[in-house]
């Protein structure tokens, strides 16, 4: 079972706005996230999700609101403040963003290097350590080209642990796979909700929201329209339009 939400929130978005022309993308959204929990973000698409996910890391600014981390306001226009920021808030993305001219190990160990200032020992052995912890310590020497969408996401979620984030943001990590290579990359999300590492997942999958997920933020037109459990809010929606969501995932 996922832990129960800690009182204290170590992320958390207040009031968050983002337009793009006239599409309001993010309508005054909120949301906490406790520490070592996982929080999935489900609804149709064009509903704000990824626009939310990136505005928790300012890879997109808001208009107005703020996000906090540990209670502490981040100010996007601080570069100092900015990039300590992301050091603590990971990103994995649907590419997976690999360099190509890099082994696997050195990918990841790069990560290390730049953010948490290793030695080019340390890194390696923090490389080697998380490929074998996402089960590809036999593709360490391997180039990103050499491994199938599935591996190449788990180590994309490798280098992210490398910099050893307080919270890991995942944006729709399989929508680029297919059904054998996402069951791949979601088992490993699993393990590391099983050991308490915090996790904000966009997601189309219901099904690992259900059995991953300490709280589910269902969005919709920009707006969070339920948050709860996931027996709250995907077997037992209050709202009609959420009612509808499930209904037609569960016919699916």
């Amino acid at each position: 079972m996922p832990p129960e939400p800690a009182t204290t929130p170590v992320l958390e978005a207040r009031g968050l706005t983002k337009r793009f022309d006239t599409l309001v993308a993010l309508d005054a959204v909120s949301i906490a996230v406790a520490p070592g929990t996982v929080t999935a973000i489900l609804g149709p698409s064009g509903s704000g999700k990824s626009t939310l996910l990136r505005c928790l890391n300012f890879l997109v600014v808001p208009d107005a609101g703020e996000v906090l981390f540990e209670r502490a306001q981040i100010n996007p226009r601080d570069d100092a403040a900015l990039n300590a920021h992301r050091a603590r808030v990971g990103m994995v993305f649907q590419q997976f963003n690999l360099f190509p001219h890099l082994l696997v190990w050195e990918n990841i160990a790069l990560a290390a290097r730049l953010v948490r200032h290793l030695s080019a020992d340390a890194a390696r052995k923090r490389a080697l350590a998380l490929l074998d912890r996402v089960g590809l310590a036999d593709k360490a020497d391997a180039h990103p080209t050499q491994l199938s969408g599935g591996q190449q996401q788990r180590a994309a979620i490798a280098r992210a642990l490398a910099v050893e984030p307080a919270v890991l943001l995942f944006d729709e990590p399989t929508s680029a796979l297919d059904p054998e290579l996402t069951g791949e990359v979601l088992a490993v999300m699993r393990q590391l909700a099983s050991e308490h590492t915090t996790m904000v997942v966009v997601t189309h999958d219901v099904e690992f929201a259900r059995q991953a997920a300490t709280q589910v933020v269902f969005m919709d037109a920009g707006r969070v329209i339920e948050t709860g459990s996931p027996a709250q809010v995907i077997d037992a929606p209050v709202t009609e339009r959420a009612r509808r969501f499930f209904s037609l995932k569960s016919a699916g």
